[in-house]
């Protein structure tokens, strides 16, 4: 009889203990994910004000082969390339001032490769921006920027109009015969 009693008992024991177990499991990873997403947000608050105050650690942040695309059709760089275009703005006090107000971190199960998207006040305006950041066993390194103006849907039509304009007044003198 006292068999028969204890079974359940050890029963419920048992499936408590994996409960715990399961909730402690589940609550160290969401804290590990809340620990890895605020180690890239300052990361990349770094990254920014890096260029904020011209500091040259801004590009040792990027991967080697890492691409940073800006806001112009011509602006696609390696981290180098990059560099070498941007080295007169980093000659003075400040490069360009770009600070997130509303950003948004993912990353694979893993967490070596992390995704993140970004709204930012800008000497431009509002900007937009989406990212690709790989961790490595030494750091965390900008693999992948694109850097974008944001366009209300109201201006959209006009400003397509003008760059098709604009464009097309490039291919013009571009086929221009030389004087």
């Amino acid at each position: 009889m006292k068999k028969l009693l204890a079974a359940p008992f050890l029963t419920l024991g048992l499936a408590l203990s994996l409960a715990l177990n399961y909730t402690c499991t589940c609550a160290q990873v969401v804290d590990e994910r809340s620990m890895l997403t605020e180690k890239v947000a300052r990361f990349i608050d770094e990254w920014h004000d890096d260029a904020a105050h011209a500091r040259l650690s801004y590009f040792d942040k990027m991967a080697k082969e890492g691409v940073y695309i800006g806001t112009d059709q011509t602006e696609r760089w390696t981290r180098d390339e990059f560099k070498a275009w941007a080295k007169r703005f980093f000659e003075r006090p400040t490069a360009w001032a770009f600070k997130s107000f509303n950003r948004h971190i993912s990353f694979s199960e893993d967490g070596r490769w992390i995704w993140f998207d970004e709204q930012l006040h800008t000497q431009m305006g509002i900007c937009q921006a989406s990212g690709v950041i790989q961790q490595t066993a030494q750091r965390l390194e900008i693999m992948y920027y694109q850097l974008s103006l944001t366009v209300p849907n109201e201006l959209t039509d006009y400003l397509a109009a003008g760059v098709k304009k604009l464009d097309e007044k490039k291919a013009e003198q571009k086929a221009a015969p030389m004087p």
